[in-house]
């Protein structure tokens, strides 16, 4: 696609809702060629919950799912929006035959609910289906001349990140600011001092990664935090923005199960996810892949399409000791390290 004219941020926004968040629902019907649901395939419609970032990707494998003899018949309708507050939906009742949230602990809470087996997460990838680092998103052509972490908490930056109170992609996003800070030597009085001048260069909370890079694009902050993938997106949807992987950053690891009461093809749906044709969906979305999966073809958007994904070195959640504990030091709405330096 060619690039929205500079200085149209009201239509930049409007692009890239069309692009990348065309629709809250989709609808994917296994079909025959004349346009027919394929003789003695049985009809069954599947109720997929998912965060926000993810949508285009679950769009093309439920297309491409209804082209597999597995698929046929099969209808998959999405809601797709912050992960925590789409875990919350479920759990409130709304109808989930699957969900691809941002957390493994969303996911969590819906099995503490008894709607997803205990055991959902027993494979060899822990339940994660698909991967990203966390970037950070600039103005096209770099004006700031962002290189690094340490440059977006130096006086006058702006940051736009998604707020951790709703969202999964904010809790990443803060994860990598944090062990930015937090380094080699695990200083963690260095992480809290480094943390608490990103909190206070930051501008603009929202409640998911989607809503926080529309703010963006309308022309809030100077630099947005954000997945790997969304940049990547972003670009391929012509949006203006250029985005850095920093040298350290975090893995994000995006978990996806389906519930209990969930028809076989459920099931199906997730195994076609975690294949070989599946894993090349993801990451021509700019996700990259917990099972080893490179691309095929280039990524449109990414910085280098034919080499999208950089070696950097990246923190995981269990380099802290698991989302427990992540969340008590970090998250917890009363006593968390975040919560005291947002005030």
């Amino acid at each position: 696609m060619t690039a929205t004219p500079r200085g149209s941020l009201a239509r930049t926004s409007t692009r890239l809702a069309a692009a990348l968040a065309a629709a809250s629902l989709l609808a994917v019907a296994g079909c025959s060629s004349d346009g027919n649901a394929a003789e003695g395939a049985t009809s069954t419609s599947l109720d997929l919950v998912g965060f926000a970032v993810v949508q285009a990707a679950y769009d093309d494998l439920a297309e491409q799912f209804a082209a597999t003899d597995a698929g046929k018949g099969v209808t998959v309708t999405g809601s797709f929006g912050a992960s925590g507050a789409q875990s919350r939906a479920v759990i409130a009742g709304q109808d989930a035959d699957l969900v691809a949230l941002s957390l493994t602990p969303d996911v969590d809470n819906i099995v503490k609910e008894g709607l997803i087996v205990d055991d959902w997460a027993a494979d060899a990838r822990k339940g994660i289906v698909s991967d990203s680092v966390v970037v950070i998103a600039v103005r096209q052509g770099n004006p700031k001349h962002i290189e690094g972490w340490d440059d977006i908490v130096a006086p006058g930056i702006g940051i736009v990140t998604a707020d951790p109170g709703t969202s999964g992609s904010a809790k990443w996003n803060l994860l990598g600011a944090y062990t930015h800070g937090l380094g080699e030597n695990r200083d963690e009085a260095a992480a809290e001092a480094y943390l608490a001048k990103f909190v206070g260069n930051v501008v603009s909370w929202n409640d998911s990664g989607r809503t926080a890079t529309d703010a963006f694009v309308k022309g809030t902050g100077d630099v947005l935090i954000s997945y790997e993938n969304e940049a990547i997106a972003a670009r391929a949807a012509g949006v203006e923005l250029d985005y850095v992987v920093p040298d350290s950053t975090f893995l994000i690891e995006n978990p996806a199960a389906v519930t209990v009461d969930a028809p076989a093809q459920a099931k199906a749906f997730l195994d076609f996810a975690r294949s070989e044709a599946g894993q090349q969906i993801f990451v021509a979305h700019g996700f990259r892949s917990p099972f080893g999966v490179e691309p095929t073809a280039d990524v449109e958007g990414a910085n280098d399409p034919a080499h999208p994904f950089p070696d950097v070195h990246t923190w995981t959640v269990a380099d802290l000791g698991g989302w427990g504990a992540v969340n008590d030091e970090l998250f917890d709405k009363e006593t968390g390290l975040v919560t005291r330096l947002r005030g």
